[in-house]
């Protein structure tokens, strides 16, 4: 029974590695392959998630006989599991057509579908080695789809990627390996793994931790690690919105609540140096993104920005190392996730439509492109924490998690996260603004052309949008659950 762990790691990582071989000459036979076999693999997710106890392991292989490479499905590999599960079948849809002019889209295409596998295995990992194994998997498998156009800007975009994720490998294989020397285990289990320790390893194990976060930081954007993502968004915007929403960037904050949670421990980390140097980096992190996105005229950079600082948000909310930070963590990841996809798709489809790259260009677009904008001023109210979208469930979470602790960096937290929103509302809503008041004098005639694209790109908007304004208002099951997840007990 554990083995079915598997197969949602591997079936979708054979699923892409075919089409190359099935080399599709029409477009409607990759699409029907494409989205089947993503979805396909969410209902399996979803299946394991029902049926499987969450103590159930299984061991791929081994490193070494105290180092194995295993899966399991804990509470909180569900949320991020769901997360994914839910979010791929969409972004196939929207990227069948999206890709329509963007060529090579059986490379592309394999590609995408193997990072859905990858993703999967991050969320399974039963351990830090694992995880490690999966998150250096991703980088690979995520290169091409970041590379796909090969141009100068978008090779220029892979090579900084890959610099960046091996340089953060090598922190936190540093401080994997010195916490295994002290533990024996890289097992994740809540509350942590670090027994009785001299003064000394506690000071060595300090150190790696903040090693292992700035490392795991890499693909969470935390400053000044963070130069890769506004660069990654020369790729597709199918590309730059798993990047930037679910795979890569939640795998990077889904790994630093791992380790802090699950192998580090918080009673071993709370109220030392290093709680406050991770806070701090948080703290810059988001205003430093707010402010850039505030500055930045392009539009999908802007968007980077903007997610650079909410990673922070969720690095802030585990950096309080107590319950209730772990809840405004977990559900700010689940909830950016929804909301910064959406706002990626907006920018696509303009890019898609129009060829229009820049804020400045947007003027009169929201009567032009109603859904669109429609689903872009829905979801830029829930990033900023309007109630009741799911955006102010997160921040309430966090907020009233700084109010709680008694760490008084927390609380200036509190204010960051507040001027954090209203430079979020500027750059968010002046766009909005453009579009639907272009004011006086604007001359309509030079987008006569411009419209909403078609149902593979629309329907996937509305579903998410449909969402963030259910959960926000119905969020207690999801909140309940990262409760009982926060408090050990799933």
């Amino acid at each position: 029974m554990s083995a079915l762990l598997l197969v949602p790691i591997v079936f979708p990582i054979l699923a892409g590695a075919l089409i190359p071989l099935l080399n599709f000459k029409e477009r409607q036979k990759r699409t029907v392959y494409v989205i089947t076999m993503a979805a396909i693999n969410s209902l399996v997710i979803a299946g394991l998630c029902f049926v499987l106890p969450e103590e159930t392991v299984f061991t791929i292989f081994r490193l070494t006989e105290s180092m194995p490479i295993c899966i399991q499905l804990d509470g909180m590999g569900r949320v991020f599991a769901c997360l994914v599960a839910f979010l791929w079948p969409l972004a196939c849809c929207y990227a069948v057509e999206y890709m329509k002019h963007e060529g090579k889209e059986n490379t592309f295409f394999a590609y995408y579908l193997m990072t859905y596998g990858v993703t999967v295995g991050v969320s399974f990992a039963a351990n830090l080695m694992t995880m490690y194994f999966f998150y250096e998997f991703l980088t690979l498998v995520t290169l091409p789809i970041v590379m796909h156009g090969m141009t100068k800007k978008s090779i220029y975009a892979g090579n900084k990627y890959v610099l960046y994720s091996i340089g953060g490998a090598a922190f936190a294989f540093m401080g994997m390996i010195l916490l295994f020397v002290y533990t024996g285990t890289t097992d994740f289990k809540f509350g942590g793994i670090i027994g009785t320790v001299t003064e000394q390893q506690r000071n060595i194990l300090l150190m790696m931790y903040l090693f292992a976060i700035f490392g795991f930081g890499v693909k969470a954007a935390i400053f000044p690690f963070h130069g890769w993502l506004p660069t990654a968004s020369v790729a597709p915007t199918p590309v730059t919105a798993l990047l930037h929403a679910v795979a890569v960037v939640n795998a990077g904050a889904f790994a630093i609540i791992r380790i802090t949670y699950y192998s580090f421990g918080t009673e071993f980390l709370r109220g030392t140096w290093v709680q406050y140097v991770v806070m701090t980096a948080a703290l810059i992190t988001i205003l430093y993104g707010s402010g850039m996105a505030l500055k930045e005229q392009h539009f999908k950079r802007r968007l980077a920005y903007s997610t650079i600082s909410n990673l922070s948000y969720m690095v802030f909310g585990a950096s309080m190392m107590t319950a209730e930070g772990l809840v405004g963590a977990a559900s700010h990841m689940i909830f950016h996730g929804l909301i910064k996809i959406t706002l990626f798709y907006v920018a696509g489809a303009v890019l898609y439509k129009t060829g229009k790259n820049y804020v400045n260009d947007l003027f009169g677009y929201g009567k032009k492109m109603p859904v669109m904008f429609a689903c872009f001023t829905l979801a830029s109210a829930a990033l900023v924490g309007v109630p009741p979208t799911v955006g102010f469930i997160s921040k309430w979470n966090l907020i009233t998690a700084a109010a709680a602790t008694d760490v008084p960096l927390a609380w200036a937290g509190i204010l960051v996260l507040l001027v954090s929103a209203v430079l979020t509302s500027i750059y968010l809503f002046s766009v909005v603004i453009k579009a639907y008041f272009p004011g006086p004098g604007f001359d309509a005639q030079k987008i006569s052309q411009v419209e909403d694209p078609n149902g593979f790109m629309k329907v996937p908007m509305v579903l998410i949008c449909v969402v963030i304004v259910l959960v926000g208002m119905y969020s207690t099951p999801v909140v309940s659950y990262l409760e009982q997840i926060a408090a050990g007990l799933i």
